[in-house]
């Protein structure tokens, strides 16, 4: 049998074991608070338990007193630790009244020489109120997912309450102190130790298990809104393994491939996709720039690479801003590259957008530099063509027929009409020069075009006509647009350098929905409830290489040799196209020829017959190159008033600043009988037209002249003398200029630099009796 002296050295033992565990457990483990206190608790219970030693050996009251006190204490420690263990509140005013009541207790009865009795029934007693406390505390965590360890502690605990009860019952019916109580009851609860110690041990044990477990969930929550994030993200993610295979992607990245949006396992995806990776300017990608390969070679990230990649399904080319990062596993190995990118097709199409109406606005801005340039050049550039060849003409007519300098005259006319169709392509394609518009036949403009190349072209050239039936009118300048497509295809026969080839000239009708058409046009069309014409200029010579194509509607660039074109010829056209509201596409590619498409809006008015004694409407090309019928105006000979007997000649009032001119006009209109008064100042032909407002027949009047225009002296001589016709001549002709005109009354807006025959033309017509 074991006395009490052997087990109270195993409950010291065993108390030195259990403070070295649970102290051990705590530094491993500090955000479990419980194995702290339990430490802290058999520390106690050692120095309780060396008391106790003493008491038996014979120690006084005070030392039992003590090593009770002790001993509760540690108790008071262990239910602490279940407390904190349990995450409940530290029970503070619970804790220091039971320290309180007990310190009270045990010392009084020490000091006042009681019987050993009452401070073993006072430990007793206050052990079972911990029992009870504990109890309490594990019956709040009443939770059926509890595990069994709570059962166990809580059954230990209550049977550790009925011997605590069973041992005051013996004390106070018996009154027997502990000393006196058999070893059995030590041994129990030597034991009910041991239990208790490996319970708080597998508590330990759970909360470890289930702060894993808890962990575990938390991760895999955490991975499944990451999974969701990056599922949902707007930015594609592929994920892949070093030989190119695909671990996963996300819904961007599908919707981006034209892969299935299926969630899952990506067994429908590539696994070793091909794709080609295509620079900003549209070549291929080199290997060594691709994200995912510098991410294999350099194992650094690489960020912020524009890439053009072709879609699985349609084969669109999509592009994308790619960013790829190495992802390694605890080894630094590479375990994934991790592949992004954001899809910026529409902000590419935006930019690209916004590149033609740079260019738009960059020909807008030459166009109207063109426009002023030929708006300050054109009236005194005019005014000197205009005395060159009057005074040529005027010469030719002084000489004998077979006199030599006539073709030295000819010679001077030839290159000053050269100079006046070079300003007219300027102001035609500056936008200064007026359209006749009216409701045409395109079919017909282009036979006629056919009819005028066919004189000037090699035999060995095939010039085809293919015009669609049913083609509807369009509303157009039939002058300018012949002189659009005589443009065209002159340029055409030009590309076949003499060799034999073929020009074809097609036209169709397109419907208001057509993708050909400009989004203008487009709603145009839709707008007036009407089609579009297509007008096609083919052929099969030498091409144009983008270089070339990208500038060949800028003034003066051109690819001619020297004094071969002006460079004007193809900036005319687009000019004259977009004056129509039409627009104009341009295919080439070198050595396989080129297409120009003309679009312009159809009308639905009918074009007039053509009148039988109509002649071309053609008068002259682009490119400054005269027409087979330009500069051979019928001659048609004004009345020579001097061979009239008996008619008083007609009084021409002219009026111009520049003085070569006036006696330019002067000679010319008295030589075919005029009587001609000129004035180079506006007042004094005002004025003369005041002192005598019937003297005149006629006042031919320049449009551009400092101070007052022709326009401004027009309004004055009018108020005058209202039924006096007045000319107005200009070197270049708007719109806005003949609205003005007859607003104020002028009967007829004269080009200046027309020939001597054109412009007597018009003076005779307008001085002319009525009848």
């Amino acid at each position: 049998m074991l006395d009490l002296t052997t087990l109270l050295l195993v409950r010291l033992s065993a108390d030195a074991l259990i403070a070295v565990a649970f102290w051990g457990q705590m530094r491993r483990y500090p955000a479990i608070d419980g194995p702290g206190w339990w430490s802290l608790g058999a520390g106690l219970s050692i120095v309780g338990s060396v008391m106790l030693m003493a008491r038996v050996f014979g120690g006084g009251a005070v030392t039992g007193a003590l090593a009770g006190l002790l001993l509760f204490a540690s108790n008071a420690c262990a239910w602490v630790g279940l407390r904190r263990y349990l995450r409940q509140p530290m029970p503070t005013r619970t804790l220091g009244g039971l320290l309180a009541a007990e310190v009270v207790l045990q010392l009084m009865l020490a000091l006042t020489g009681a019987d050993p009795v009452g401070p073993q029934l006072v430990y007793t007693l206050s052990m079972v109120v911990l029992a009870a406390l504990v109890l309490r505390d594990l019956q709040r965590e009443r939770n059926p997912r509890l595990a069994p360890e709570y059962r166990a502690l809580a059954l230990l605990t209550g049977g550790e309450l009925v011997l605590l009860m069973s041992m005051s019952g013996w004390m106070l019916l018996a009154s027997r102190r502990i000393d006196g109580v058999t070893a059995g009851f030590m041994l129990l609860f030597l034991m009910t130790k041991f239990l208790r110690v490996l319970l708080f041990s597998s508590l330990v044990s759970l909360r470890l298990r289930q702060d894993a477990e808890h962990a575990r969930q938390t991760m895999a929550e955490r991975e499944a809104d990451s999974r969701a994030l990056i599922t949902n993200l707007g930015a594609g993610v592929v994920v892949f393994r070093p030989d190119q295979s695909i671990v996963s992607v996300n819904r961007a990245a599908r919707s981006f491939f034209d892969w299935p949006l299926e969630s899952g396992a990506p067994d429908f995806v590539p696994q070793t996709p091909d794709w080609q990776l295509l620079r900003e300017d549209g070549s291929r990608m080199p290997r060594h720039e691709v994200p995912f390969e510098r991410v294999l070679a350099t194992g650094q990230p690489v960020n912020d690479v524009v890439g053009g990649i072709r879609t699985t399904g349609s084969g669109e080319l999509r592009w994308a801003l790619c960013n790829a990062y190495p992802e390694n596993d605890a080894m630094g190995g590479l375990r994934h590259v991790v592949f992004t990118f954001v899809d910026i097709t529409a902000l590419r199409q935006i930019q690209q957008q916004q590149r033609t109406l740079e260019q738009q606005l960059a020909q807008s801005h030459k166009m109207e530099a063109l426009g002023t340039l030929a708006g300050g050049v054109a009236h005194d550039f005019n005014n000197i063509l205009a005395a060159i060849l009057g005074n040529a003409d005027l010469a030719r007519q002084d000489l004998p027929a077979g006199a030599l300098a006539r073709q030295s005259l000819h010679e001077i006319s030839a290159a000053a009409r050269r100079g006046r169709e070079l300003v007219r392509q300027i102001l035609a394609y500056s936008r200064q020069q007026p359209l006749a518009r009216e409701p045409v036949s395109p079919g017909a403009i282009v036979a006629e075009t056919c009819s005028l190349l066919r004189t000037g072209i090699a035999p060995n050239v095939q010039l085809v006509k293919t015009v669609a039936p049913d083609v509807p009118a369009i509303l157009a300048d039939p002058t300018r647009l012949g002189q659009v497509l005589l443009n065209l295809g002159t340029n055409a026969v030009h590309a076949l350098h003499g060799r034999p080839g073929h020009i074809e000239f097609l036209v169709d009708a397109l419907g208001a929905e057509h993708p050909l058409l400009t989004e203008a046009l487009a709603d145009h069309c839709r707008r007036e409830g009407t089609g579009a014409v297509r007008i096609r200029v083919r052929d099969d010579g030498c091409g144009m290489d983008e270089a070339t194509r990208a500038r060949i509607f800028e003034p003066f660039f051109t690819t001619k040799g020297v004094g071969q074109g002006t460079g004007l010829g193809l900036p005319v056209v687009l000019g004259i196209v977009e004056a129509h509201g039409g627009a104009i596409d341009v295919q080439s590619e070198p050595g396989k020829g080129t297409t120009f498409t003309l679009l312009f809006p159809a009308t639905p008015e009918a074009p007039p017959e053509p009148a039988a004694s109509e002649s071309g409407t053609i008068a002259e090309t682009a490119d400054g190159d005269p027409t087979p019928n330009a500069d051979h105006l019928t001659s048609v000979e004004s009345p020579d008033m001097s061979d009239t007997p008996g008619a008083e000649p007609r009084h021409i009032l002219y009026l111009d600043d520049d003085d070569t001119l006036v006696f330019l006009v002067r000679r010319l209109l008295e030589r075919r009988g005029y009587k001609v008064t000129a004035f180079c100042d506006q007042q004094e032909a005002i004025d003369a037209v005041r002192a005598a407002p019937q003297s005149f027949h006629l006042l031919m009047t320049d449009y551009n002249m400092p101070g007052m225009s022709g326009i401004d002296v027009a309004r004055e001589v009018l108020a005058i003398n209202p039924g006096l016709p007045v000319a107005v001549a200009s070197g270049y002709i708007s719109d806005e200029l003949q609205a003005e005109a007859a607003a104020v009354g002028v009967a007829e807006v004269v080009f200046k630099t027309d020939a001597v025959e054109a412009f007597c033309e018009v003076v005779a017509r307008l001085v002319s009796p009525k009848v």
